[in-house]
């Protein structure tokens, strides 16, 4: 009886910590931003979520492109290609939430939410501060 009793409560593991739930795996691959044809490649990191910048217009152009626009003038000199621009997120139900995301375009790094939006979109938040907020649907790359 004791061990049915451990094997009924590790089977309750997956529904106490969401970041286990397979639902928010379904953000993970390839996606396309609506801007300037970027391809952002988001993965686990963790627990958590992250996304490096894989493609964009201005890779393209400058695959040696750096990231001049950033505040932090230490960070200029790091190339836009493969740059983490998205992390720190947590689970909650089928949504990442508490996260980050970084536009090299104006060096500003935002809050975030991920949301799922069927097989092959989803819904990304940046908010500068609640209420100025901008959502972009990312679509997926297969």
């Amino acid at each position: 009886m004791g061990l049915a009793m451990v094997a009924g409560a590790l089977s309750l593991i997956p529904l106490a910590n969401p970041s286990f739930a397979a639902g928010n795996d379904s953000v993970l691959g390839k996606w396309r931003t609506p801007s300037k044809h970027g391809v952002v490649e988001l993965s686990r990191c963790g627990e958590s979520v992250c996304g490096r910048l894989v493609d964009s217009d201005g890779i393209k152009a400058n695959p040696d492109l750096r990231d001049v626009n950033n505040k932090d003038t230490a960070q200029r000199g790091r190339k836009i290609k493969g740059l983490q621009i998205v992390g720190g997120f947590k689970a909650k139900g089928n949504e990442w939430v508490e996260g980050q995301i970084y536009n090299p375009e104006d060096g500003g790094t935002y809050k975030a939410t991920i949301t799922p939006s069927g097989a092959n979109s989803l819904k990304l938040k940046g908010c500068i501060v609640w209420p100025l907020c901008k959502t972009q649907t990312w679509t997926r790359i297969p």
